[in-house]
């Protein structure tokens, strides 16, 4: 799911593991001793717990087609003291439920009531998916993330189970643009997922929560999991919370209902999590073993040499090992799990605070350090050969339709090519490897450069970014602020100054009624624009929540900029009016003209950004 943030941390720290090498025997790989496990997971988290604020975690690790270990730490809910327990602890493993529902759409697969390439729309009844462009849409393109949709933010969960639509009425209402063509580069979506999982509704006749439950849950055992939301009575007692930890005290989150259910909803224990891991490690009982070999066979990759997406699994490559895996955030939940198919070994972890991100952060590669352990060798497999282009960078999992696409603004990177040919990006330093092909210094993430027509891509072992023009850029958008902040201050300031020096000396204006008006209304036009800047600014930099819908504060903001438009063309036209007039001297005139340019700038800022009007999608 999308973390309200905009931060998957969790999926950063993951990546720095990131090895360029060739893939390990799984014959040279020992499954653990439960009692190493034990040692490693009591040392390691009891330093992430504390150093991070977190309350409590849960993990389970699963080889050989058994359970290794599994072990709760600390408090699962800390005002009634209750510890963790790896048995009876629910937590919510938001975007991990994306692999059950992946698995639910192979289960259709399997029984030939879906097609992983045909077009979605031929499971829509209710309503269709734009053809924007001539290639459809297919289940293939949303387990790898390359639908080509936009993922907006706004208004993914509700307070209450009463809150929460019939999915199939919210997805056809809140369909997002598509804003590039599919099979062409992932951008990861929430969307595209609860899409998925409809269309499984649909062709089962089941509703996703039971259809979870009837071929997933029961047929694995996981008596301690639910797809429903809330928790089912039976389970509520074990129902983990979750914390946010700010000056010394722990606040504890509230239970926020996914509106896209298939997408995030699953609340599980770590034990249960050991039998779905175990499942997918032997390939069955939930699919036959063809389908699980095709779900686990990589379906998309930007290039060859860098790590791409098997059917819904993300791929990573760690310590030389072939590892497909999951992440998941969400009400400050954080939850990881990860399969190593080469050495039959699989890992599940969850921390319920927000600082859990941080806590695993050196978790990982010490487990995979000491656990599996692999060759380092860069592959030689061919790839693109595109070259390096300088200049920002933003997600390819970004907005282009509604308000939040200005979050590019505080979103893209700026990429420079440096002495020797090396780049630095997203706070790194990367050296070449191979001919469009890059490597981080100091860690093992690659990245490479990809052109799909006039699109350039930095796509990279996990999320990829996109090239955008300059006038999208950070610095060319301060240029146009400040352009207009200066321009209108010099109104605000100066015009009342002005006509206050002019009444003191008891001189009469001689400028005709039309001119003046031009001059007030720009004045007007520039206070306004002002205000809005400085309280947009404010909002953007600070806490406001669009999870449950965009918030009476942003919308009543919202009323500003139309408000500056109607003034700034009021000003130009009785500007214009007052133009040829006698009394205007040349200063005023000049200066006349500035600020209308400098309005002018603000307004395709608006314009530019989707802040004219109210554009939430």
């Amino acid at each position: 799911m999308w973390p309200v943030t905009l931060s998957r941390l969790l999926l950063v720290a993951v990546l720095s593991l990131a090895a360029v090498s060739t893939p390990t025997p799984a014959s040279a790989v020992d499954i653990p001793d439960t009692r190493e496990l034990t040692d490693f997971f009591d040392a390691a988290m009891a330093r992430g717990l504390e150093a991070n604020h977190v309350p409590g975690a849960v993990v389970s690790v699963v080889g050989g087609g058994r359970t290794l270990f599994s072990k709760g730490y600390g408090l699962a809910d800390r005002e009634n003291r209750m510890p963790f327990d790896p048995e009876t602890s629910l937590v919510r493993i938001a975007s991990i439920t994306k692999l059950f529902t992946w698995t639910a759409v192979m289960q259709q697969v399997q029984q030939g009531r879906l097609d992983l390439h045909a077009d979605v729309n031929r499971y829509l009844t209710t309503f269709k998916i734009p053809a924007t462009y001539p290639r459809p849409i297919t289940l293939a393109h949303l387990m790898s993330h390359t639908a080509g949709f936009e993922d907006s933010a706004i208004g993914l969960g509700s307070r209450s189970k009463a809150d929460v639509p019939p999915l199939g009425t919210y997805l056809a209402e809140h369909l997002p643009a598509r804003v590039r063509p599919p099979g062409q580069v992932s951008a990861y979506s929430n969307y595209g997922a609860a899409l998925a999982g409809y269309i499984v509704t649909r062709v089962s006749g089941q509703p996703y929560d039971q259809y979870v439950q009837d071929h997933i849950l029961d047929p694995l055992g996981m008596g301690h999991s639910t797809a429903a939301e809330p928790v089912p009575a039976a389970l509520a007692a074990g129902q983990a919370r979750s914390y946010d930890y700010d000056e010394g005290t722990y606040q504890r989150k509230p239970f926020v209902f996914d509106n896209l259910a298939p997408d995030g909803s699953i609340s599980a224990t770590a034990n249960d999590m050991a039998r779905f891991m175990i499942a997918h490690l032997r390939n069955g009982p939930l699919l036959d073993e063809p389908t699980a070999r095709l779900m686990h066979q990589q379906s998309f990759t930007a290039d060859p040499r860098i790590d791409g997406y098997a059917h819904g699994f993300k791929e990573q490559t760690l310590n030389g090992h072939r590892v497909i895996m999951h992440d998941g955030s969400w009400e400050g939940f954080a939850s990881l799990l990860l399969l190593v198919p080469d050495a039959d070994l699989g890992l599940f972890v969850s921390t319920n605070g927000v600082g859990g991100i941080d806590a695993v952060t050196e978790l990982l590669p010490a487990f995979f350090d000491r656990f599996l352990p692999g060759d380092r060798a860069a592959p030689a497999s061919p790839g693109s050969t595109a070259a390096p282009v300088a200049g920002f960078y933003k997600p390819t999992r970004s907005v282009e339709s509604t308000i939040e696409k200005v979050l590019t603004l505080t979103g893209s990177s700026r990429l420079r090519i440096e002495d020797g040919g090396k780049l630095a990006f997203m706070g790194k330093t990367w050296s070449p490897l191979a001919p469009g092909l890059y490597q981080q210094d100091g860690g093992w993430q690659r990245l490479a450069f990809v052109t799909n027509g006039a699109a350039t891509y930095a796509a990279t072992d996990g999320a990829a970014y996109e090239l955008i023009p300059w006038w999208d850029t950070p610095p060319a958008n301060l240029v146009v602020v400040l352009t207009f902040a200066v321009t209108a201050l010099t109104a605000v300031l100066g015009l009342p100054l002005t006509a206050a020096i002019r009444r003191l000396r008891r001189r009469p204006s001689r400028t005709s009624r039309a001119w003046r008006a031009g001059r007030l209304l720009a004045g007007l036009a520039g206070a306004v624009g002002l205000v809005f800047i400085v309280l947009f600014v404010l909002m953007l930099t600070g806490e406001t929540s669009i999870l449950y819908g965009v918030p009476d504060s942003l919308r009543a903001l919202l009323l500003l900029p139309p408000l500056f438009l109607a003034l700034t063309v009021a000003a130009i036209i009785t500007t214009v009016i007052g133009w040829r007039r006698q009394g205007a001297g040349v200063l005023a005139r000049g200066h006349q003209v500035v600020l209308l340019a400098g309005m002018l700038a603000l307004v395709w800022f608006c314009q530019h950004w989707n802040l004219l009007g109210w554009q939430f999608g």
